[in-house]
């Protein structure tokens, strides 16, 4: 058993399958404890939640490199609303232009002061060549106030152009809507903690099946997207080994 799974009751590959499956499909934890008793796995649904507290974050931190990668200069920033015991919560959300997840914040407070954090943060973590030529948001001032101490302090290109221009931001909406999909079975979220980790699980599979890290997927299918996820925890075989396999049976077959 790999490490990070010690002492656990199930290997690591069925905790990985059940973290996915909930993450991507946007399903409860019940129907999915169901679903895993059919496939011969009897797990309580409790225990998923627990994997999934454990292990989304986990998926979103060893996978980061693969999939956060802006493929435009363009990018589209929004917030959309999250309940969280019983009240609203502000998942701020930067996609670029073609839809690619660039980043993500969730926060208690809508204001200038959660706007600039946010920008911060998702500056931070690109690269000098991937900093936005353009930031398109809607027309709330607290995004103005942000980029222009952002700008001031160094922290974002003084060249970057902030635009407020409503349909522009029309990828980054639909987006919340599938974003939602996945949201909605849980019926809101009982902290900060406990949601913002199961959406960095969510974020993360989103930005896989958009093929953010097709590069990544050797099979070029969903079996190869698991596989992404199973080889960051050192679960099966390794990328060479995989890839070796893969190139043999499509010889074999050809020459079949």
């Amino acid at each position: 058993m790999h490490t990070h799974f010690k002492w656990r009751h199930f290997q690591g590959d069925v905790i990985l399958w059940a973290v996915r499956w909930y993450c991507r499909y946007g399903i409860s934890y019940r129907d999915l404890e169901q679903m895993m008793t059919e496939r011969g796995v009897p797990v309580d649904h409790s225990t998923i939640y627990r994997w999934v507290q454990k292990y989304a974050p986990e998926i979103e931190r060893r996978l980061r490199w693969q999939w956060h990668s802006p493929r435009s200069s363009s990018w589209r920033v929004d917030e959309t609303y999250i309940k969280v015991r019983g009240k609203w919560a502000y998942l701020y959300r930067a996609v670029d232009k073609f839809g690619n997840t660039i980043d993500f914040y969730l926060s208690a407070t809508r204001n200038a002061k959660a706007a600039k954090r946010f920008l911060s943060k998702t500056l931070r973590r690109v690269k000098k060549w991937q900093k936005p030529a353009i930031i398109n948001t809607d027309r709330a001032a607290p995004y103005g106030v942000a980029l222009a101490e952002l700008k001031k302090e160094g922290k974002c290109p003084k060249d970057t152009v902030h635009r407020q221009v409503k349909y522009l931001n029309n990828v980054v909406e639909a987006d919340h809507g599938k974003l939602k999909q996945l949201i909605r079975p849980v019926r809101g979220f009982k902290t900060m903690k406990t949601a913002y980790a199961t959406i960095k699980g969510f974020e993360v599979m989103r930005a896989l099946r958009k093929g953010q890290a097709n590069h990544f997927n050797l099979s070029n299918d969903i079996l190869g997207e698991a596989r992404i996820v199973e080889r960051a925890f050192g679960v099966g075989p390794g990328a060479i080994a995989e890839a070796i396999t893969l190139l043999e049976k499509r010889a074999s077959s050809s020459m079949a």
